[in-house]
Protein backbone atom coordinates (compact mmCIF):
# COMPACT_ATOMS: atom_id res chain seq x y z
CA UNK A 1 0.00 0.00 0.00
CA UNK A 2 1.32 3.45 -1.05
CA UNK A 3 0.88 6.45 0.89
CA UNK A 4 -0.87 8.20 -2.01
CA UNK A 5 -3.70 5.05 -2.03
CA UNK A 6 -3.62 5.55 1.71
CA UNK A 7 -4.63 8.90 1.58
CA UNK A 8 -6.89 8.99 -1.58
CA UNK A 9 -9.12 5.74 0.01
CA UNK A 10 -9.76 7.61 3.59
CA UNK A 11 -9.62 11.39 2.04
CA UNK A 12 -7.19 12.00 4.07
CA UNK A 13 -3.87 14.59 3.05
CA UNK A 14 -0.41 15.10 4.43
CA UNK A 15 -2.03 17.87 6.78
CA UNK A 16 -4.15 15.02 8.09
CA UNK A 17 -0.65 13.36 9.18
CA UNK A 18 0.91 16.12 10.77
CA UNK A 19 -2.24 17.24 12.78
CA UNK A 20 -1.71 13.18 13.76
CA UNK A 21 1.47 14.06 14.66
CA UNK A 22 2.63 10.72 12.96
CA UNK A 23 4.66 10.17 9.77
CA UNK A 24 4.14 7.94 6.86
CA UNK A 25 7.25 6.31 7.91
CA UNK A 26 5.97 4.71 11.32
CA UNK A 27 2.28 3.91 9.68
CA UNK A 28 4.59 1.28 7.46
CA UNK A 29 6.33 0.34 10.22
CA UNK A 30 3.42 -0.42 12.14
CA UNK A 31 2.30 -2.07 9.09
CA UNK A 32 5.03 -4.37 8.72
CA UNK A 33 4.63 -5.54 12.40
CA UNK A 34 1.22 -6.12 12.01
CA UNK A 35 2.22 -8.24 9.04
CA UNK A 36 3.58 -10.63 10.65
CA UNK A 37 0.98 -10.71 14.06
CA UNK A 38 -1.80 -11.41 11.77
CA UNK A 39 -1.90 -15.51 11.16
CA UNK A 40 -1.79 -15.01 15.10
CA UNK A 41 -4.26 -12.94 16.01
CA UNK A 42 -6.49 -14.92 13.63
CA UNK A 43 -5.43 -18.22 15.45
CA UNK A 44 -6.31 -16.46 18.53
CA UNK A 45 -9.76 -15.43 17.17
CA UNK A 46 -10.78 -19.12 16.84
CA UNK A 47 -9.65 -20.44 19.52
CA UNK A 48 -12.10 -17.81 21.35
CA UNK A 49 -15.19 -18.90 19.08
CA UNK A 50 -14.26 -22.55 19.42
CA UNK A 51 -13.83 -22.10 23.51
CA UNK A 52 -17.04 -19.68 24.14
CA UNK A 53 -19.26 -19.19 20.99
CA UNK A 54 -18.87 -22.28 19.11
CA UNK A 55 -21.98 -23.63 21.09
CA UNK A 56 -24.28 -20.79 20.58
CA UNK A 57 -27.37 -22.37 23.34
CA UNK A 58 -24.51 -22.24 25.60
CA UNK A 59 -23.54 -18.93 24.80
CA UNK A 60 -27.16 -17.49 24.96
CA UNK A 61 -26.50 -16.05 21.30
CA UNK A 62 -28.74 -16.41 17.71
CA UNK A 63 -25.41 -16.48 15.82
CA UNK A 64 -21.85 -14.86 15.21
CA UNK A 65 -19.26 -13.56 12.89
CA UNK A 66 -15.42 -12.51 13.62
CA UNK A 67 -12.57 -11.31 11.63
CA UNK A 68 -9.23 -9.61 12.40
CA UNK A 69 -8.67 -6.04 11.34
CA UNK A 70 -7.16 -4.91 7.96
CA UNK A 71 -4.07 -2.85 7.36
CA UNK A 72 -6.02 0.02 5.95
CA UNK A 73 -8.23 0.31 8.79
CA UNK A 74 -6.18 -0.11 11.18
CA UNK A 75 -3.98 2.94 9.70
CA UNK A 76 -6.42 4.74 8.96
CA UNK A 77 -8.01 4.23 12.92
CA UNK A 78 -4.48 5.14 14.45
CA UNK A 79 -4.24 8.30 12.30
CA UNK A 80 -8.12 9.29 13.75
CA UNK A 81 -7.55 8.51 17.38
CA UNK A 82 -4.36 9.93 17.22
CA UNK A 83 -6.22 13.37 15.95
CA UNK A 84 -9.22 12.73 17.77
CA UNK A 85 -7.32 12.66 21.37
CA UNK A 86 -3.43 13.41 21.00
CA UNK A 87 -2.81 13.25 24.35
CA UNK A 88 -4.02 9.79 24.78
CA UNK A 89 -2.26 8.28 22.28
CA UNK A 90 0.94 10.52 21.84
CA UNK A 91 2.81 7.50 22.46
CA UNK A 92 1.43 5.16 20.43
CA UNK A 93 4.25 3.38 18.24
CA UNK A 94 4.66 0.11 15.96
CA UNK A 95 6.37 -1.27 19.48
CA UNK A 96 3.11 -0.69 21.22
CA UNK A 97 0.22 0.05 18.76
CA UNK A 98 -1.21 -3.41 19.97
CA UNK A 99 -1.92 -2.25 23.80
CA UNK A 100 -3.92 0.92 22.37
CA UNK A 101 -5.91 -0.63 19.33
CA UNK A 102 -8.75 -2.71 20.83
CA UNK A 103 -10.45 -4.17 18.59
CA UNK A 104 -7.65 -5.91 16.26
CA UNK A 105 -9.75 -9.08 16.73
CA UNK A 106 -13.28 -8.13 16.28
CA UNK A 107 -16.39 -10.46 17.29
CA UNK A 108 -20.06 -10.05 16.70
CA UNK A 109 -22.53 -11.61 18.49
CA UNK A 110 -26.63 -11.35 17.04
CA UNK A 111 -29.72 -11.98 19.00
CA UNK A 112 -32.97 -12.65 17.57
CA UNK A 113 -34.71 -10.42 20.69
CA UNK A 114 -33.68 -7.37 21.98
CA UNK A 115 -34.05 -8.25 25.79
CA UNK A 116 -31.58 -11.62 25.16
CA UNK A 117 -28.85 -9.28 25.17
CA UNK A 118 -28.47 -9.91 29.37
CA UNK A 119 -28.41 -13.19 29.13
CA UNK A 120 -25.35 -12.98 26.71
CA UNK A 121 -23.93 -10.18 29.38
CA UNK A 122 -24.22 -12.71 32.08
CA UNK A 123 -22.82 -15.49 30.25
CA UNK A 124 -19.47 -13.60 29.12
CA UNK A 125 -19.23 -12.32 32.57
CA UNK A 126 -19.57 -15.67 34.27
CA UNK A 127 -17.06 -17.32 31.99
CA UNK A 128 -14.24 -14.33 32.42
CA UNK A 129 -13.02 -12.34 35.58
CA UNK A 130 -14.99 -9.07 35.41
CA UNK A 131 -12.79 -7.22 38.01
CA UNK A 132 -13.16 -3.00 37.91
CA UNK A 133 -8.86 -3.29 38.91
CA UNK A 134 -8.60 -4.83 35.38
CA UNK A 135 -10.40 -1.92 33.70
CA UNK A 136 -7.76 -0.15 31.32
CA UNK A 137 -6.89 3.02 32.69
CA UNK A 138 -3.75 3.99 30.70
CA UNK A 139 -3.56 1.82 27.67
CA UNK A 140 0.54 1.83 27.93
CA UNK A 141 0.77 1.29 31.57
CA UNK A 142 -2.32 -0.93 32.45
CA UNK A 143 -1.44 -3.47 29.71
CA UNK A 144 -1.41 -7.16 31.28
CA UNK A 145 1.75 -8.93 29.89
CA UNK A 146 0.33 -12.30 31.53
CA UNK A 147 -1.18 -14.41 29.09
CA UNK A 148 -2.36 -16.51 31.25
CA UNK A 149 -4.37 -13.80 32.27
CA UNK A 150 -7.89 -13.87 30.66
CA UNK A 151 -9.90 -11.26 31.88
CA UNK A 152 -12.70 -8.25 30.67
CA UNK A 153 -10.61 -5.21 30.48
CA UNK A 154 -13.37 -2.31 30.61
CA UNK A 155 -16.47 -2.16 31.65
CA UNK A 156 -19.14 -3.59 29.57
CA UNK A 157 -21.10 -0.56 27.24
CA UNK A 158 -24.39 -0.17 25.87
CA UNK A 159 -25.29 1.96 23.30
CA UNK A 160 -28.62 3.51 22.64
CA UNK A 161 -30.66 5.91 20.89
CA UNK A 162 -32.54 8.56 22.79
CA UNK A 163 -35.83 7.41 23.16
CA UNK A 164 -35.63 3.84 22.61
CA UNK A 165 -36.73 1.74 25.39
CA UNK A 166 -35.33 0.67 28.77
CA UNK A 167 -34.03 -2.62 28.42
CA UNK A 168 -30.54 -2.42 29.18
CA UNK A 169 -31.10 -2.27 33.08
CA UNK A 170 -28.16 -3.21 35.14
CA UNK A 171 -25.63 -1.85 37.36
CA UNK A 172 -22.80 -3.60 35.73
CA UNK A 173 -23.19 -1.86 32.64
CA UNK A 174 -22.26 2.04 31.28
CA UNK A 175 -25.66 3.27 28.75
CA UNK A 176 -24.25 5.19 26.35
CA UNK A 177 -27.00 7.33 24.60
CA UNK A 178 -25.17 9.77 22.16
CA UNK A 179 -26.04 8.56 18.70
CA UNK A 180 -27.87 6.11 16.52
CA UNK A 181 -26.39 2.97 16.99
CA UNK A 182 -27.27 0.24 19.29
CA UNK A 183 -24.67 -2.23 20.44
CA UNK A 184 -23.22 -4.04 23.34
CA UNK A 185 -19.65 -3.85 23.36
CA UNK A 186 -16.99 -5.59 25.61
CA UNK A 187 -13.39 -5.49 26.04
CA UNK A 188 -11.70 -8.96 26.62
CA UNK A 189 -8.49 -9.89 27.10
CA UNK A 190 -7.31 -13.13 25.81
CA UNK A 191 -4.50 -14.84 25.31
CA UNK A 192 -2.38 -11.79 25.82
CA UNK A 193 -4.05 -9.92 23.29
CA UNK A 194 -7.75 -7.96 23.33
CA UNK A 195 -10.63 -8.94 21.52
CA UNK A 196 -13.90 -6.39 21.11
CA UNK A 197 -17.03 -8.01 21.09
CA UNK A 198 -19.99 -6.38 19.91
CA UNK A 199 -23.78 -7.43 20.88
CA UNK A 200 -26.68 -6.66 18.17
CA UNK A 201 -30.12 -7.99 16.98
CA UNK A 202 -30.25 -9.23 13.59
CA UNK A 203 -32.50 -5.98 12.67
CA UNK A 204 -29.41 -3.88 14.50
CA UNK A 205 -26.86 -5.33 12.23
CA UNK A 206 -28.81 -5.33 8.55
CA UNK A 207 -29.29 -1.56 8.95
CA UNK A 208 -25.33 -1.05 10.51
CA UNK A 209 -24.07 -3.40 7.65
CA UNK A 210 -26.08 -0.98 4.50
CA UNK A 211 -25.53 2.17 6.42
CA UNK A 212 -21.74 1.17 6.50
CA UNK A 213 -21.23 0.17 3.07
CA UNK A 214 -23.07 2.95 1.56
CA UNK A 215 -22.78 5.86 4.28
CA UNK A 216 -19.55 5.62 5.67
CA UNK A 217 -17.38 4.36 2.77
CA UNK A 218 -18.97 6.71 0.17
CA UNK A 219 -21.16 9.68 0.77
CA UNK A 220 -20.93 10.40 4.07
CA UNK A 221 -22.26 14.06 3.42
CA UNK A 222 -25.09 13.57 1.36
CA UNK A 223 -27.52 14.77 3.82
CA UNK A 224 -30.44 12.72 1.57
CA UNK A 225 -28.74 9.34 1.88
CA UNK A 226 -27.98 10.35 5.75
CA UNK A 227 -32.04 11.00 5.93
CA UNK A 228 -33.08 7.89 4.38
CA UNK A 229 -30.45 6.14 6.55
CA UNK A 230 -31.56 7.37 9.69
CA UNK A 231 -35.37 6.43 8.43
CA UNK A 232 -33.95 2.53 8.06
CA UNK A 233 -32.60 2.69 11.71
CA UNK A 234 -35.91 3.52 12.80
CA UNK A 235 -37.79 1.07 11.14
CA UNK A 236 -35.33 -1.59 12.40
CA UNK A 237 -36.05 -0.31 15.77
CA UNK A 238 -39.63 -0.72 15.05
CA UNK A 239 -39.22 -4.18 13.91
CA UNK A 240 -37.12 -5.50 16.44
CA UNK A 241 -40.11 -4.13 19.00
CA UNK A 242 -42.92 -6.24 16.99
CA UNK A 243 -40.32 -8.96 17.34
CA UNK A 244 -40.24 -8.58 21.53
CA UNK A 245 -44.37 -8.42 21.31
CA UNK A 246 -45.09 -11.44 19.23
CA UNK A 247 -42.75 -13.07 21.61
CA UNK A 248 -44.93 -11.73 24.43
CA UNK A 249 -48.13 -12.48 22.72
CA UNK A 250 -46.51 -16.18 21.81
CA UNK A 251 -45.80 -16.38 26.02
CA UNK A 252 -49.09 -14.99 26.84
CA UNK A 253 -50.87 -17.64 24.67
CA UNK A 254 -49.33 -20.03 25.86
CA UNK A 255 -49.66 -19.37 29.92
CA UNK A 256 -52.94 -19.00 29.07
CA UNK A 257 -53.11 -22.73 28.06
CA UNK A 258 -51.96 -23.96 31.39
Amino acid sequence: MTKESFLSTFKLTDADLQEAHITWEELTLIEEEYKKTEPHLREIGKTFIDNYLYDIETAAIHSYRYRIKDIPHLLEKIVRKRKENPEKFKYLDHTNYYKYITDLIGIRVFFLYREDWIHFHRYITGVFENNPENYIGNRLLDFDENIKHNYIAERPKAYKRPGDSKIYDSDEIDIITDGIYRSLHYIVKFEGNYIEIQGRTLFEEGWGEIDHDIIYKEVENDEMLQDYSKLLNRLSGLADEMSSYFRKMKEHKENSKN
